[in-house]
């Protein structure tokens, strides 16, 4: 088929076309015409076969220019491919922007480290902080209790919702660059709205937590401000790594209502206390330290500042400090300093810092409580393994797991929590060792029974990535380990478990040595008789 873009030319094209079929099918003229007749149609005939011949030239030379321009172009399906590929470079540009990677501080925990059965341990139950579990069915619920503790907020303080909502909008770039990931699918207005809403949610329960909730206005019989399972399993969520909220937020938000937007450190001040039952360590907060807290919340007092000049990025970076707070100030880790293809293993067999309690115990080594507040800090002198008094109960298991994965993913912190979590692991691997730690007094669970601990140990260091040169307990499995390896340790730790374990037992060890003694001191003078006798 032709292909033909002029007008005029098409016309004249099928006008030919029209007249050359009429004179195929006219009938044979008489015999008799004129000459001249006939030879005015066969002039009519040649020219309409020229012009004719000249149309299929034009229409011929105008198809190969067309089919020539057409095999040099690109095909629009690979035309549209090509253009994906450079649109996919220039969104990989931005992600690469020098700086960007630098500001995230609240990370979604990584596939690796989350099994089947973690529901309960990453994904919050009852209430959701933040941009990564908003709209969840089963926690719309407490939506409506938020909104109610911004009313009462509001409602306490006499102020107007805009302040905070223009303070959020100048802090929303910056909030948003705390997040892994970009978050497109949230408006502006809705992250204004969800920082304005959980950060005051959030301030609510710290303070009432700390000052009483019915000074804020609230019922004796609320069902989220006073029922304390509800508040238990609300200070639970507020743990989890993928449910934070920056502090600069909540410093912001407590400034104002506070009559001070520029007033920092105080949200840590009052997370210390809320966030204190969930602690491992056996010993809460003495009441000298709970008063020295809420005295900072009033006006002309002077804070108290456990966290030093550092409030923390969120509540779960701000709960970490407080455990190590009393420890060596912990340096930053450093990606091709500290994680060189060496040093970074994931292989459990290099992991395997020290023996099982059992092991080492049959070795001689013994097990002893040290007296401090700080669950991390074991130390090792003269066969004895001083370790803190260490408390289990059901929120434990999540804590250090959110604690890990958070360390796991923060190059700018210590992997402090994690060391001592695999040391610990490497310690406990059946119910025999919990019985026994348990029994020295260093471990004290409210689980159901030590199995049930063991399993948790044994669970919290799956596919960790660890380095064993970057832990503060390096030295002290290095001397663990030296002392296991004598063998004259094992001996004197065999001859002890046999023959010394009782009283009655010394007893009987100590008769079975003197008997050996006379039957030696009879031999001894029988023989000497016989070749000496007597005058």
């Amino acid at each position: 088929m032709v292909a033909v873009y002029n007008k005029d030319l098409l016309s004249w094209y099928l006008i030919t076309l029209k007249l050359r079929e009429t004179l195929n099918n006219a009938p044979k003229q008489i015999e008799g015409a004129s000459d001249d007749n006939v030879s005015q149609q066969d002039q009519q005939q040649a020219q309409q076969q020229s012009r004719s011949e000249s149309l299929e030239v034009v229409v011929d030379q105008e198809e190969t220019c067309i089919q020539g321009e057409t095999s040099q172009s690109p095909s629009p399906k690979g035309t549209e491919w090509i253009i994906s590929i450079k649109e996919k470079l220039e969104e990989a540009a931005q992600d690469d922007v020098a700086g960007s990677w630098a500001k995230i501080c609240i990370y979604r925990v990584p596939n690796f480290l989350r099994e089947q059965d973690d529901d309960k341990t990453y994904i919050p139950q009852v209430v959701s902080i933040g941009p990564y579990h908003r709209g969840r069915r089963r926690l719309l619920a407490m939506e409506r209790h938020k909104w109610r503790a911004l009313y009462h907020m509001l409602k306490l303080k006499k102020q107007d919702i805009g302040q905070y909502i223009n303070a959020m909008k100048e802090l929303e770039e910056r909030t948003r660059s705390c997040y892994e990931g970009p978050l497109l699918n949230i408006t502006s207005n809705e992250f204004v709205e969800m920082m304005v809403l959980d950060g005051c949610f959030i301030i609510e329960l710290l303070k009432g937590y700390v000052e009483g909730f019915e000074n804020l206005g609230y019922e004796r019989n609320d069902p989220i401000f006073a029922m304390r399972g509800m508040m238990y399993s609300i200070r639970r969520d507020l743990m989890m790594i993928e449910n934070q909220i920056p502090v600069f937020v909540l410093d912001k938000l407590l400034g104002i209502q506070l009559g001070d937007p520029d007033k920092k450190g105080l949200t840590a001040e009052l997370a210390l206390i809320f966030f204190d039952p969930l602690s491992p360590i056996d010993e809460p907060l003495t009441a000298r330290q709970k008063t020295k807290l809420e005295s900072s919340l009033h006006a002309n007092k002077v804070a108290f500042h456990p966290l030093s000049d550092q409030s923390g990025l969120h509540c779960l970076d701000i709960f970490r400090r407080s455990l190590l707070r009393k420890g060596p100030e912990p340096m930053p880790r450093h990606w091709f300093k500290k994680w060189s293809r060496r040093n970074m293993v994931v292989d459990h067999r290099r992991t395997q810092l020290i023996h099982c309690v059992m092991d080492l115990k049959e070795a001689g080594l013994k097990f002893k409580q040290r007296k401090t507040d700080r669950f991390w800090d074991i130390k090792f002198k003269n066969g004895v393994l001083h370790i803190p008094r260490l408390l289990v109960h059901d929120g434990t298991k999540a804590l250090f797991l959110n604690l890990v994965a958070y360390e796991q993913s923060h190059l700018d912190c210590t992997n402090d929590i994690t060391a001592y979590v695999v040391f610990m692991d490497n310690l406990i691997n059946s119910a025999q060792d919990v019985s026994y730690l348990h029994y020295c007094g260093i471990l004290e669970h409210w689980l159901g029974n030590d199995v049930e601990v063991a399993d948790m140990f044994n669970h919290l260091c799956r596919e960790v990535v660890f380095d064993i040169n970057d832990s503060y307990l390096s030295n002290v499995s290095e001397q663990v380990n030296m002392y296991y390896q004598r063998r004259w340790n094992a001996w004197k730790a065999s001859l002890k478990h046999k023959y010394f374990y009782n009283p009655w037992a010394i007893i009987s060890f100590l008769a079975a040595v003197f008997l050996i003694l006379l039957t030696f001191a009879q031999t001894y003078y029988s023989v000497y008789s016989y070749y000496r006798p007597p005058n």
